[in-house]
C-alpha cells in the first residue's frame, strides 16, 4: 500500500489552484501541479515539499491548447503515478460582447474550461473506476445558473462543467469514485482582472477568500457529494434563478457583468 495518497491540481501556480495545493499538502497528499508557468510551480513544490515532507511533482503545460490535457495524463502514465484525487480547477473568463470579443480567446476559453476538463476526468476517472476508488473535483460557478451577457462564453462553460459533474457523478455511484461540481460565487483570486473587468463587477465588490472557499471544494469533494454552491450569495442566486423567467436572470446577470 503506497505510503500517501497523490491529488492532480491543474491551475494551481496561484489562486484557488495554490490553495488546494496548500490544503492536500498539509494533508500528507503527494501532489501533480499542473499549470503554464513552470518557474512558480517549482517554487511551490521546493515549498510544500520543504514544509510538508511530501513528493511534488511538476508538469509544466498549457491545457488551452488541442490535447495537452492527454500530455498530462501521459505524464503521470510515464512516471507510474496513480492518481487518487483530480482538481480540475484551470479555467479562464473573458468579458465584453460575443460580437466584438476576440475568437481565438474564447476558443481557448472552451478548449481550457470544457474539453481539457472533459479530457482529463475521462482519462483518471477509468483507471478510478478500475482502482474502485477516487475523487473528482470539477469547478464549475455560480454563472452556471444562467445565461451571461458579456461573459456569454464563460458561462455556457460553466453550465456545461455543472451538468456534465453532476450526470457522471450519477453514473459512477457504486463504484467506489465520485464526482463532484462545485460553484463558487466571486472569489479574490485575481479573476476579475484575467477576464478583463477593468472597471470591476458589482459581484466581485464582496468577494469570498481564496482559502476560504478552497476549504469549502475539498470538504465537499471528500463527502462526495455530486454538487456544492459555496457562500450564501451562490445559495441565493440558485435559488432564485430556478424562481424567476429565464429573462429575469439572464437581466439580472447582464447588470452584474458590465
Amino acid at each position: 500500500m503506497r505510503k500517501h495518497k497523490t491529488a492532480l491540481i491543474t491551475g494551481a501556480s496561484g489562486g484557488l489552484g495554490l490553495e488546494f495545493a496548500k490544503i492536500l499538502a498539509k494533508k500528507k497528499y503527494n501532489l501533480v501541479l499542473v499549470a503554464r508557468n513552470e518557474g512558480k510551480l517549482y517554487s511551490i513544490k521546493n515549498e510544500l515539499e520543504s514544509k510538508y515532507g511530501i513528493d511534488v511533482n511538476v508538469c509544466a503545460a498549457d491545457l488551452s491548447k488541442v490535447d495537452a490535457a492527454l500530455d498530462v495524463f501521459n505524464y503521470t502514465l510515464e512516471r507510474d503515478i496513480a492518481i487518487d484525487v483530480l482538481i480540475n480547477n484551470a479555467g479562464f473568463g473573458d468579458s465584453g460582447s460575443f460580437a466584438d470579443s476576440d475568437w481565438q480567446k474564447q476558443y481557448e476559453m472552451v478548449q481550457l474550461n470544457v474539453i481539457a476538463l472533459m479530457q482529463l476526468t475521462h482519462c483518471f476517472l477509468n483507471m478510478m473506476i478500475e482502482q474502485e476508488h477516487g475523487k473528482i473535483l470539477n469547478m464549475s460557478s455560480v454563472a452556471a445558473f444562467s445565461a451571461g451577457p458579456y461573459m456569454s462564453i464563460y458561462y455556457a462553460t460553466k453550465e456545461f462543467v455543472r451538468s456534465f459533474s453532476e450526470a457522471v457523478s450519477e453514473e459512477v455511484k457504486g463504484t467506489g469514485v465520485t464526482v463532484t461540481a462545485f460553484c463558487p460565487g466571486p472569489t479574490a483570486t485575481g479573476f476579475e482582472q484575467a477576464a478583463a473587468m477593468d472597471k470591476g463587477s458589482t459581484m466581485f465588490r464582496k468577494a469570498a477568500k481564496a482559502e476560504d472557499v478552497a476549504k469549502g471544494g475539498i470538504r465537499a469533494m471528500m463527502r462526495g457529494k455530486a454538487l456544492s454552491y459555496y457562500g450564501g450569495y451562490t445559495k441565493c442566486m440558485s435559488f432564485m434563478c430556478r424562481l424567476v423567467p429565464r429573462s429575469v436572470a439572464r437581466k439580472y446577470a447582464s447588470r452584474m457583468n458590465q
